[in-house]
């Protein structure tokens, strides 16, 4: 949570935010029991006051997302909510359809919070992801490597396992400031809201998107299968940043021709991983190969973020060129456990 001056910050960040999943204008926290009935007299303790959202003609809508164990279930929550606030403002429109507000309930193990919702979507989600394979990672899980990469306009980043291109493009939509949600503008929900109903959205939307600035294709989409830089291709052309990246089909024995001694500042990559197609043998013949190209490729404080569901043949094959973990970080993407790990030439 951070407290806000300006309602038209939030839309802005709404409309601009590559790391988010929902934004939420705060209403209020409860505490939160494994029974819905004492949950229930938690939540109507809170003094939600709605006067400035609604009148009697909105289309109001209560979204529940619930993490933990609970003897209820979210859409419970969200009818609680709903005859709440029934009873005290008498309001009767609800809807499950095109709503003109969205009051969203996340719940967290004991603790709930409450608050009127800005996209009305999950920002996580990229339209561009048409194309993906059958290891997609979110595209707010991407952003985050390239930014605890050091990644930043006038520095070369590659990925060399680029697949679908996820990376590659959150990249270029990062150093291009170029607004996630540049295509579907008109679907955010905060453009419809009763405190924002004097503001002129076409000169909002344009005094932002008039900062998008076209770079020089410093970002390198790399990947051994033609099929994979066919989809990074296709996605960035959707993404809107199509002439920001350079898309490479190499082999990972060839990338020192790709690149020059020592050209790159970031290499960001989720790794091919073992499977029951490729043994241990193989992966470890790969990562040999990785680290050798990056100890020639990558200059000398460069860093290596990688993505990964284990760590151990990483670590291994990076000593050998005399790489080291800077840091490992554990994170999750819904119910998925993975390894942030960061390279360093020692």
């Amino acid at each position: 949570m951070f407290d806000t001056d300006s309602l038209l910050k939030l839309a802005k960040l709404t409309y601009t935010s590559q790391s988010v999943f929902r934004i939420l204008f705060f209403l209020g926290k409860f505490k939160v029991h494994k029974d819905l009935k004492t949950t229930k007299k938690e939540i109507e303790k809170l003094n939600i006051d709605l006067k400035d959202w609604i009148d009697k003609d909105t289309d109001l809508k209560i979204e529940c997302e619930r993490e933990g164990n609970h003897d209820f279930r979210s859409v419970d929550t969200a009818s609680v909510l709903a005859g709440i606030i029934k009873k005290k403002t008498g309001h009767e429109n609800f809807t499950f359809k095109h709503p003109d507000l969205i009051i969203y309930i996340y719940i967290n193990n004991n603790q709930g919070y409450i608050g009127i919702d800005f996209a009305g979507k999950n920002l996580s989600k990229r339209q561009y992801k048409i194309f993906q394979s059958r290891n997609s990672i979110k595209a707010t899980l991407a952003y985050s490597l390239i930014r605890i990469s050091g990644f930043s306009k006038n520095k070369l980043l590659a990925d060399v396992f680029s697949r679908e291109g996820i990376i590659p493009i959150e990249a270029a939509l990062f150093t291009q400031d170029y607004p996630v949600n540049f295509f579907t503008k008109h679907e955010l929900i905060f453009t419809k809201l009763k405190p924002l109903k004097n503001v002129d959205f076409e000169d909002f939307f344009k005094n932002i998107d008039k900062n998008i600035k076209k770079t020089k294709r410093e970002i390198y989409a790399v990947d051994a299968l033609l099929k994979y830089v066919k989809f990074s291709k296709k996605n960035a052309k959707i993404a809107g940043v199509l002439d920001a990246i350079s898309f490479s089909k190499k082999e990972m024995e060839w990338l020192d021709l790709k690149f020059d001694k020592t050209e790159v500042d970031c290499i960001v990559s989720y790794p091919v991983q073992m499977t029951k197609r490729r043994n241990k043998k193989e992966i470890k013949k790969l990562y040999n190969e990785f680290f050798y190209q990056c100890e020639y490729i990558l200059k000398d404080k460069g860093k290596i973020v990688l993505l990964s569901k284990d760590s151990k043949y990483l670590e291994e094959e990076g000593k050998k060129y005399k790489f080291k973990v800077e840091k490992k970080r554990e994170v999750y993407s819904g119910m998925m456990k993975y390894l942030v790990l960061t390279f360093v030439k020692e």
